[in-house]
């Protein structure tokens, strides 16, 4: 059975061995500037020793070369370690920015609503949504539409205006209500 991984743990361990190989590089480079740095010591002073009885000026003059040479040898090793390091910095950031987009990618979506619910909404909103219209003989209509938009009625404007006045609205209905239990409660 195999493991498997998560995008954060494969971006993670992708970071992980970015910034070991960076160690490694750098810990090369520091080992080659101090085995330089060793080796042109020892130079110096075998060239030193042969050399002390015949030139001591040539002597001197040798080890102030090798010295800078060192110097230099060892400054080019930490500027090739703070580059790596640089990288090293650079691929974490790409790879956690990586992994984060993979992370918000794998995030579950919100579910959309079903369309029943929005259709029973938009039929209360558009119930009473009337289109006026004329006909050919100029008589004013009302079209009547249903909540997909579509004609279910065409009235006359003044048959559907007859209606509108002998329907009471609940405000009516309630005020109505209200003015008799008053009238009862007085009696």
């Amino acid at each position: 059975m195999q493991n498997e991984h998560t995008p954060m743990e494969d971006a993670a361990n992708a970071v992980g061995t970015v910034v070991e190989k960076a160690q490694e590089m750098g810990q090369a480079a520091v080992e080659k500037a101090q085995q330089v740095g060793q080796a042109a010591v020892e130079k110096a002073g075998a060239v030193i020793s042969n050399v002390r009885d015949t030139a001591a000026q040539t002597a001197s003059t040798v080890t102030t070369a090798v010295v800078k040479r060192a110097k230099a040898v060892r400054k080019a090793a930490k500027k090739r370690v703070a580059a790596a390091q640089k990288a090293v910095k650079k691929a974490v950031a790409g790879a956690r920015k990586a992994a984060k987009k993979a992370a918000r990618k794998a995030a579950p979506k919100k579910k959309a609503k079903p369309a029943k619910k929005k259709v029973a909404k938009t039929a209360k909103r558009k119930k009473g949504r009337r289109t006026t219209l004329y006909s050919s003989k100029g008589k004013k209509l009302y079209a009547v539409r249903d909540a997909k938009g579509h004609f279910k009625d065409i009235q006359t404007y003044k048959r559907a205006h007859t209606m509108d006045m002998k329907r009471k609205s609940k405000a009516e209905v309630a005020a109505k209500a209200k003015k008799k239990g008053k009238k009862a409660k007085k009696k």
